[in-house]
C-alpha cells in the first residue's frame, strides 16, 4: 500500500472514531431518535440523486435499512443518550464481529475456524470486563442497548453479504433513505412532537455541524474513501485499519469530552480488539456457497460502525 493510501486508511478510521464524540455532542442538541433520523436524511440527500439507481433488489435495501438504520443506530443513539460513554460505545460495538460470525455460521453455513472461535471467546471476555467496568460506573441498561445494537449490526452484515452490492457507496446511500420515516415516527411517539420541535427551533451552528459531520464526513466521505481503497487493495490489507476505530474513539472522547479511561477499560479494549482481529481476519473453515460462485467478504466499519460486507471481488487495480 502506498504511503498516501495508508494515510487515507488511517484518516478514515480516525474520522469514524471521532464520530462517536461528535454524536455525543449532537445528543446535547437533539433527542436521540430525531438526531438519528436527521443524520440519515442528510446522508441520503442530495447524494441519492448523484449515485444512480439502486444496484440491488429493493428487498435488501429495505431489510438492511430497517435493521441497520432503525434497530442498530436507534439503539446506539438512545444508549449513548442514556449514559453510555462515547469512547466505550466505539469499543463495545466491535463485538458485532462475533455476532456476525455466529449468524453467518447459522445462516450461511460458515463454520468458524479454531482461531475464529478463540477470537470470539477473547472478545467476549473483553465485553465481560467492559460490563464489569460500566456496571460499577455507569448505567448497565445503556450498555446492554449498545450490545443489542452490535447484534443488529451482525444481522445487517449477513443481509448485506446476501445482497452482495457491486457498488458499496450506492448501496449505503440508498439504505440511508429507509430509516428516515420510521425513526421520525418513533421519535414522535416516544420523544414527543414538542421536544422535537423545540430541538429544531433551537438549531444552531453546532447542532448543524454535528449532523453534517455524521452524515457527510463520516458516512459519505468515510464510506466512499473506504470503498476506493478496497477497489485498489485486497480486503485483507484494508480491513485491519478498522480496528483503529475504537482507539481513535476512546482517545477523542478522553480528549474532547473528558471521559476517563480506567485500567479495566484498557484491559477490555485489548481483549476486544485482539479477539475481533482473530475473528475477522481469519478465514472461516468452510462455506456452503458453491466454489464457482463463492465471493469472499470482509466486514468493515462505516462511520460510527456502519457495517458493510464488502465483496473481495473488488480486486486491486494495477
Amino acid at each position: 500500500m502506498r504511503p498516501s493510501h495508508l494515510l487515507l486508511a488511517v484518516l478514515v478510521a480516525a474520522v469514524w472514531g471521532v464520530n462517536f464524540t461528535v454524536i455525543e455532542i449532537g445528543l446535547d442538541h437533539f433527542p436521540p431518535l430525531l438526531f438519528s433520523a436527521l443524520r440519515f436524511l442528510a446522508a441520503a440527500l442530495p447524494a441519492v440523486f448523484l449515485v444512480g439507481r439502486p444496484k440491488v433488489a429493493w428487498k435488501w435495501i429495505v431489510a438492511v435499512g430497517l435493521v441497520l438504520g432503525v434497530a442498530k443506530f436507534g439503539l446506539v443513539f438512545v444508549g449513548m443518550d442514556a449514559g453510555m460513554p462515547a469512547g466505550l460505545s466505539s469499543l463495545v460495538l466491535q463485538i458485532q464481529a462475533v455476532f456476525t460470525a455466529v449468524i453467518a455460521a447459522a445462516v450461511l453455513g460458515e463454520r468458524p475456524s479454531r482461531a475464529q472461535a478463540l477470537g470470539m471467546l477473547v472478545a467476549l471476555g473483553g465485553i465481560g470486563v467492559a460490563a464489569v467496568d460500566e456496571g460499577t460506573s455507569g448505567p448497565l441498561g445503556a450498555f446492554l442497548m449498545v450490545i443489542g445494537a452490535a447484534a443488529a449490526w451482525g444481522v445487517s452484515n449477513v443481509l448485506t453479504r446476501k445482497a452482495s452490492p457491486p457498488d458499496a457507496l450506492n448501496f449505503m446511500v440508498w439504505v440511508s433513505t429507509v430509516p428516515v420515516l420510521p425513526l421520525l415516527a418513533l421519535s414522535l411517539l416516544t420523544e414527543g412532537p414538542a421536544e422535537d420541535l423545540a430541538a429544531l427551533r433551537a438549531l444552531d451552528w453546532q447542532g448543524t455541524g454535528t449532523i453534517l459531520f455524521v452524515a457527510w464526513v463520516s458516512t459519505v466521505f468515510g464510506f466512499g474513501a473506504w470503498g476506493w481503497l478496497l477497489r485498489r487493495h485486497p480486503a485483507s490489507t484494508v480491513a485491519p485499519f478498522s480496528l483503529l476505530v475504537p482507539v481513535f474513539g476512546m482517545s477523542s472522547a478522553a480528549l474532547f469530552l473528558g471521559e476517563s479511561v480506567t485500567p479495566l477499560r484498557w484491559c477490555a479494549a485489548a481483549l476486544l480488539v485482539g479477539g475481533v482481529a482473530l475473528t475477522t481476519l481469519t478465514p472461516a473453515r468452510r462455506s456452503t456457497v458453491p466454489a464457482a460462485t463463492a465471493t469472499a467478504t470482509v466486514t468493515v466499519t462505516a462511520d460510527e460502525g456502519e457495517p458493510v460486507a464488502v465483496p473481495a471481488l473488488l480486486r486491486p487495480r494495477p
